[in-house]
């Protein structure tokens, strides 16, 4: 009896062992419980962390900020680990410093070393303290209330605030939309003048009217009582009637000098909600963010169960409460839709052997499938994934290559049941027969894959459930296919107690396809130069543009934002005013369920927003517009074709604003699709020159910039001298000046009812903004009593817009970005044509060392596309260098790897086709599908090598081995190929994961058929080279 290797002596193990139905018993529990326990996203959670650091400079110009505050607090930062990019802004009063951590690092490291940096920073004493906020994947909201209709919406929010942020799960909650709480006071100049005060000393004697502080403890009794001195002023009554000062003997309330409005009489900010059809009216939002590695899920439900018991006891009937996002339900969705395509795919499996094996085969394969899905989904769970669209789409991918190793074991089992062996001889032999090309092959598969695992920057943890899903998948059906299928084997298929029978038919049709070629060197020649002119012209649709090169598809979802910048200088009346016609306009497209304006504040972020920094938009000229879609199975137009539908109407009604139309990225989001950083002395000369080349360039749409158009401001500049000699307060001066145009804050209120303080706002009436001779007129008293007019201690002075200067990685630079829009629809090839019309010096990669006039660096997408690319062609490589090594490994020859791998250009001629046949652009998910086919048909290879070299070993004639091994393993290598096929099939259909499926389906039947043929003819052609033709090579 021939002795058995591992995977036969595995197999007799698994067969006998009272175990191993216990084991899988066990697994499939393992998979049961980790479909319950493992949290629901839409997307994968990514460790991308930044940090906002904003420090006041008052008073400062922008350029004074920059040199002196932002610039040495960015030197100061990036001495710091694990930093990926720095940026900064520097306006008047302020700067702005954003540190962007690598992707990987622990949010909770990267704030202890960003406070440890600021700790030691010795910054002026003319700036504030620094204010941090950090960033993450977790500050993205996963449930939007819109609050409309009749009531308080303010204190309604804050009703729902307390049982809402009490859900279990939920991290943040933040209302936006809402004015700052305060109380303001509108004072009458004429009041001001006759009693000879001035805005600075009504604002000194509230200050000094509203004392609060612990003064101590008192001994009573032998007892330490504390006390307080003062209380803050509890209502606006006792506001009222607040002695400002004393006049003949008379108090004079701060009534006679003012009017009270509780909150602002001017408006910072506007949101409205709309339905389709319908008037926009007032609203507020709830944006609420969950825990890391909760379930977005249950989160959400939890939230919206909370909600309705609080309908019925708490809010009143009039109010409103609209889901205007909801990321848990998207993800519940998206997951159930993939569970369904799942055990789609592997019933279409089971099918499939059902048809060629027989019924029995069928359920035997089809156990060892959901038994492999099961115990992957824990080792996925435990890894720490969750359970996402990545990683759903990774282990339906995976379907078809988990499938291999039963098909290979069960099919074998099945060829010598045919020959007329009994189960219980027939197992092991079998096993062991195919054992060793089946390791072999399993590793190789994971030596494609794996690499993957590496990618640096966004796309390396986003797309990591791929290979490590699959590789552990791999592993562990090699090891169920050995040990559970032998069992199931034995159990469930019977004797067939018949002989070997006739011959395949197989065998007289490779004789009569591989005979030419097997005798004639000249037409082994002529196919192979046939095989390499269709590479070429394969990989030629792509440079004819045949097929699109793009990093990933454009993905269709429910939602759309519409961002759109005024002119600097453009009132939040007018902004509102183009925002909501816009919003009206949205009715032409039938699509539009309806939409959320976000006037003068920026609507709830999403991964984009965060990257792109959405939520620092706050201003009068800004403004966003939420649109809703229906369901993308209720309607026709993919929500890209929608966005261009969207970007085409409301350009009209932007009114010289900046309109952008957003989508939700497919994958790790970036900037803008195409940016150009310019860099240099001459960088703003430099950045109209890129601005002009893609608005020259076709399909460019969405062009802005960081530059501010040409405009002039005032400086009111005080004369101290004159001041003096009047006895004029120069800071009461700029407090006047301060009240009439802003407002000015003074103290704080604890009114009744309110959560939280209420600031005291002072200032004059609105109208004098725009009345210069009554601004003018302001007055502010002297030491003596007089009022003396603004007029006379100023002088006022044009200078240019201080314009934002930012910095990225220590460098000045302007930023230019557009998107592109039309028949290719991917930025690189916009960028490219661009930056063929620009003299300018331009880098793709690295920021430029130009340090005189003015230089590019082009990023954005072409930047993510690039490092994604790059490593995904590393991954390969090496992958490729393991295969060898591998086979190497097993074979104890150098030549025969190389003939194994031959087939691996081969799938080239079916993905580079099978994109431009379906008009799919090959993408990152493309190249992921063809980095795993290297691994999958390499198995192939290898299976049709070892029966050669067992044919020639057992006498046959090479001619007549050659064809018996494309005849005897051409059902299992066709069988596994059809399986990857099915499953990949599912995934057709998914905008994102098109590009992997097209790979998959057209390299896999392209090569596999080309397998067949050229293995043989190559090994044979080796073997005959090296005078093994007797004896084989292995």
């Amino acid at each position: 009896m021939t002795k058995l290797g591992v995977a036969g002596r595995l197999a007799a193990w698994g067969e006998r062992s009272r175990l191993t139905p216990l084991l899988a018993l066990f697994g499939l529990l393992l998979g049961l419980l980790a479909a319950t326990i493992t949290p629901r996203e839409e997307e994968p959670q990514i460790d991308v962390t930044m940090a906002d650091v904003m420090v006041a400079f008052p008073g400062a110009r922008a350029q004074t900020v920059e040199s002196a505050l932002a610039t040495p607090l960015e030197q100061h930062l990036a001495r710091m680990s694990g930093i990926d990019h720095l940026y900064s802004q520097s306006r008047p009063g302020q700067a702005l410093v954003t540190v962007q951590f690598k992707v990987g690092v622990d949010r909770r490291q990267a704030q202890t070393e960003l406070f440890d940096a600021l700790a030691s920073w010795s910054g002026s004493g003319a700036y504030g303290q620094p204010l941090v906020k950090i960033r993450g994947i977790e500050d993205v909201p996963v449930l939007t209330l819109t609050l409309s209709g009749q009531g308080d919406l303010k204190a309604l929010a804050d009703t729902l605030k307390g049982p809402l942020q009490n859900v279990p799960g939920v991290r943040e909650l933040t209302i936006i939309g809402a004015e700052p709480e305060q109380v303001e006071l509108t004072l009458d100049q004429g009041a001001l003048a006759r009693l000879g005060l001035d805005l600075g000393r009504v604002a000194q004697a509230l200050s000094a009217q509203n004392p609060s502080m612990q003064a101590g403890y008192r001994l009573d009794g032998g007892l330490m009582v504390p006390v307080q001195a003062g209380h803050f002023i509890d209502s606006l009554h006792s506001l009222n009637n607040l002695v400002v000062t004393v006049v003949d003997g008379r108090p004079v309330l701060l009534s006679q000098l003012a009017q009270i409005h509780p909150g602002p009489s001017v408006p910072s900010r506007y949101v409205w909600t709309r339905e389709r059809g319908g008037e926009a009216a007032p609203a507020l939002t709830l944006a609420i963010t969950k825990k890391a590695g909760e379930n977005a899920v249950t989160v959400a439900q939890a939230l919206l169960a909370r909600l309705d018991s609080l309908k019925a006891q708490w809010l009143p009937p009039g109010l409103k409460v609209e889901v205007s996002r909801n990321y848990g339900q998207t993800a519940d969705d998206k997951a159930n839709t993939l569970i369904h395509k799942l055990i789609f795919a592997t019933l279409s499996v089971v099918a499939l052997v059902l048809l060629t094996l027989g019924r029995r085969e069928a359920l035997v394969v089809g156990s060892a499938v959901v038994l492999t899905l099961a115990v992957t989904l824990f080792a996925s769970w435990a890894w720490g994934f969750t359970l996402n669209r990545v990683s759903l789409f990774a282990l339906i991918f995976s379907i078809g290559i988990l499938v291999d190793d039963a098909i290979v074991v069960v099919e074998n089992i099945h060829r010598h049941l045919a020959m007329g062996k009994s189960l219980k001889t027939a197992i092991p032999g079998a096993v062991d027969e195919v054992g060793g090309p089946t390791i072999l092959a399993t590793f190789t598969v994971i030596a494609a894959l794996l690499p993957m695992a590496f990618v640096s920057g966004l796309m390396g943890p986003y797309m990591s459930p791929i290979p490590i899903n699959a590789s552990l998948g791999m592993l562990l059906s090699l090891l169920i296919a050995l040990t559970v299928t032998p069992w199931l084997a034995r159990h469930l298929l019977k004797d067939q107690g018949h002989g070997q029978g006739a011959p395949s038919p197989l065998e007289g049709f490779f004789a009569r396809l591989m005979g030419p070629f097997v005798a004639r060197r000249r037409n082994r020649y002529l196919l192979g130069f046939g095989l390499i002119a269709l590479i070429v012209l394969a990989l030629g649709l792509a440079g004819v543009q045949a097929v699109v090169l793009k990093m990933l598809p454009f993905d269709n979802k429910s939602e759309l934002k519409v961002v759109l910048d005024m002119p600097e200088g453009t009132s939040l009346e007018d902004t509102n005013g183009v925002l909501l016609a816009m919003a009206d306009a949205l009715d032409d497209i039938d699509e539009v369920t309806g939409s959320q304006v976000y006037a003068g504040t920026a609507s709830p972020i999403g991964f984009n927003g965060l990257v792109r920094q959405y939520y620092l938009r706050q201003g009068a000229n800004l403004g966003d517009i939420q649109v809703s879609l229906k369901d993308k199975h209720q309607r026709r137009r993919s929500s890209h074709q929608l966005a261009l539908a969207i970007r085409a109407r409301l350009l009209p009604l932007a009114n010289g604003g900046a309109l952008k139309v957003v989508e939700v990225p497919p994958g790790p989001p970036v900037l803008a699709p195409i940016v150009a950083e310019v860099y240099g002395p001459d960088r703003h000369q430099g950045a109209q020159a890129v601005l002009a080349a893609l608005a020259a360039t076709d399909g460019i749409v969405d062009l802005d910039s960081t530059l501010v158009a040409d405009r002039s401001e005032e400086i009111w500049q005080l004369d101290r001298q004159k001041a003096a000699l009047l006895g004029v307060n120069p800071q009461a001066a700029a407090q006047a000046l301060t009240g009439a145009l802003s407002g000015l804050d003074v103290t704080y209120l604890a009114l009744a009812g309110q959560t939280e303080p209420v600031a005291l706002r002072l200032r004059l009436p609105g109208a004098l903004q725009g009345q210069l001779a009554q601004l003018e007129g302001v007055s502010v008293t002297s030491l003596g009593g007089h009022s003396v007019p603004l007029a006379e201690l100023v002088a006022r002075q044009r200078v240019p817009f201080d314009q934002p200067r930012y910095h990225k990685d220590l460098r000045p630079v302007v930023y230019v970005t557009a998107d592109m829009a039309g028949a290719l629809d991917s930025p690189l090839y916009g960028l490219f044509a661009a930056a063929g019309r620009l003299a300018l010096p331009q880098s793709y990669t690295t920021q430029p060392n130009q340090w005189t006039g003015a230089a590019v660096k082009w990023d954005g997408e072409w930047q993510i596309t690039f490092e994604t690319f790059c490593d995904m062609g590393l991954a390969y490589a090496v992958g490729l260098v393991l295969i060898y090594l591998l086979v190497v490994g097993h074979f104890g020859n150098y030549a025969v790897p190389l003939v194994i791998m031959a087939p691996i250009p081969l799938t080239l001629i079916g993905i580079m086709p099978g994109h431009a046949l379906l008009g799919a652009q090959f993408t990152a998910t493309s190249m992921i599908g063809m980095i795993a086919l290297a691994g999958i048909i390499v198995r192939n290879s290898i299976l049709l090598v070892e029966v050669i070299n067992s044919e020639v070993a057992a006498g046959q004639p090479l001619e007549q081995a050659l064809v018996r091994a494309s005849a005897l393993r051409a059902k299992p290598i066709v069988l596994t190929a059809l399986a990857a096929m099915l499953g990949a099939l599912f995934i057709l259909d998914d905008p994102i994961f098109n590009g992997l499926s097209v790979s998959l389906i057209f390299g896999m039947a392209v090569s596999t058929l080309l397998t067949l043929l050229v293995i043989p003819l190559l090994y044979g052609a080796l073997l005959r080279r090296t005078g093994q033709a007797k004896a084989g090579a292995g």
